[in-house]
């Protein structure tokens, strides 16, 4: 009896330690991670400011067509010159694929000339669980309300190919325009509202 009600219990603890806390149009689960220079970073610290988390292993052929063709370094220049939060994410485990030292990690930044606000280290795989994390690279945008607003890939094109770069419609920069337009528009009808 006891082993039975032990046994349900952890199953049920497990699914819902595990389970996916990360739903579209809520405010984004906080977390606290350690960076590839031993700084620690927790989503809260940039309340105010649009961010874009970004699921990543540097050995992933996905990953690899969008470094080696610059189209990720390129975003996060863009998006991080406009002021918005670009936290890179591992989530492999040690001893897995895409899981390298700070001093590798540190080097691959460099050398790729990636232009990220923070690599962050989720070697448990918790911090990919809460929020859904399946492929690299997997995109999030949490906005300036902390509610996340995009969960998806980076492109349209679901190919390792480096000249489908090129064609590619950037799915996270797309939809969060749709969405700031949206914003503007029902600002913009509040605002008429109000006036009459």
């Amino acid at each position: 009896m006891y082993k039975t009600f032990a046994i349900i219990f952890l199953v049920l603890f497990g699914v819902t330690a595990f389970a996916q806390t990360a739903k579209l149009n809520e405010l984004a689960p906080d977390f606290k991670l350690i960076d590839s220079n031993g700084k620690e970073h927790s989503l809260n610290e940039f309340k105010g400011k649009v961010v874009v988390l970004e699921w990543v292993n540097f050995d992933c052929p996905f990953v690899k067509k969008h470094y080696n063709s610059k189209n990720m370094q390129s975003l996060q220049l863009k998006y991080t010159k406009k002021d918005i939060v670009w936290l890179s994410i591992c989530s492999s485990a040690e001893g897995k694929q895409g899981n390298f030292t700070n001093d590798e990690i540190n080097d691959r930044i460099r050398n790729h000339n990636a232009k990220m606000s923070a690599y962050l280290i989720d070697a448990d795989g918790k911090v990919g669980k809460m929020y859904g994390a399946k492929t690299t690279p997997h995109m999030y945008v949490i906005d300036k309300n902390g509610k996340l607003v995009y969960a998806g890939a980076i492109d349209d094109k679901a190919s390792t190919d480096l000249e489908d770069v090129k064609e590619a419609k950037i799915m996270f920069q797309t939809r969060w325009m749709n969405y700031l337009q949206a914003r503007m528009l029902v600002f913009k009808v509040q605002h008429l509202m109000d006036a009459v």
